[in-house]
C-alpha cells in the first residue's frame, strides 16, 4: 500500500494485515474512497484525506488486528485445503448460519459504538464497492475478507461521526 504520511508504529499485526489485503487486491484507497462515499452526505467539508486517517487509525487498534488476523489466515488456509471438514465446507460455503465472520466483523465495528455497527449492519446488506467485489467473486474463499472490509470502513465511518458530534 501506499506513504500514508502518519506516523504510526510499525508493527508485525498490522505489517501481516496489510500484506495480506495486499495480496487480495485491497488498497487503503479502496477503504477510503467507500468511507468517503458512506459518510459525504453527513459531513459535508469531509475530505479524502481525513477518510484515510481514519481508516489507518481503525487499523492499527489491536481488536481490529487480531480479529483480521484470525478471518484473513483462516480464509487463506480454507482455499489453500488446509482446514479440517466439516469446518472448511462451512467457510468455502460462507454458509449463512455460519456467523462467525459477521462476529468477528462486528467487534470491530463496535469499536465506534452504535454508529459502527449501524453501518456494519448496511454494509453487510448492500455489499458496495470493493466488498461486493468480494462477495460476488467465486474463485476464491472470501468468507471473512468481505466482512473485515465492512467493519473497516464501518469503524471509519463511526470514528468520523464521532469527531464530528
Amino acid at each position: 500500500m501506499q506513504n500514508t504520511n502518519f506516523k504510526y508504529p510499525d508493527t508485525k499485526a498490522f505489517n501481516f494485515v496489510v500484506e495480506r489485503l495486499q495480496e487480495r487486491g485491497v488498497t487503503i484507497d479502496d477503504l477510503v474512497n467507500l468511507t468517503f462515499k458512506m459518510q459525504e452526505e453527513f459531513i459535508p467539508k469531509l475530505t479524502h484525506e481525513e477518510c484515510r486517517e481514519a481508516v489507518i487509525d481503525v487499523m492499527h487498534k489491536r481488536e481490529f488486528l487480531n480479529n483480521a488476523m484470525v478471518g484473513l489466515e483462516l480464509d487463506r488456509l480454507t482455499e489453500d485445503n488446509r482446514v479440517a471438514e466439516p469446518l472448511a465446507a462451512i467457510i468455502k460455503n460462507d454458509a449463512g448460519v455460519f456467523g462467525v465472520d459477521e462476529a468477528l466483523a462486528l467487534q470491530i465495528a463496535e469499536l465506534y459504538g452504535t454508529v459502527g455497527v449501524t453501518n456494519f449492519g448496511y454494509l453487510d446488506r448492500v455489499k458496495s464497492g470493493i466488498i461486493k467485489q468480494f462477495d460476488t467473486d467465486s474463485g476464491h474463499v472470501n468468507t471473512f475478507i468481505d466482512d473485515l472490509l465492512g467493519a473497516i470502513v464501518a469503524a471509519a465511518c463511526g470514528k468520523l461521526a464521532h469527531q464530528e458530534a
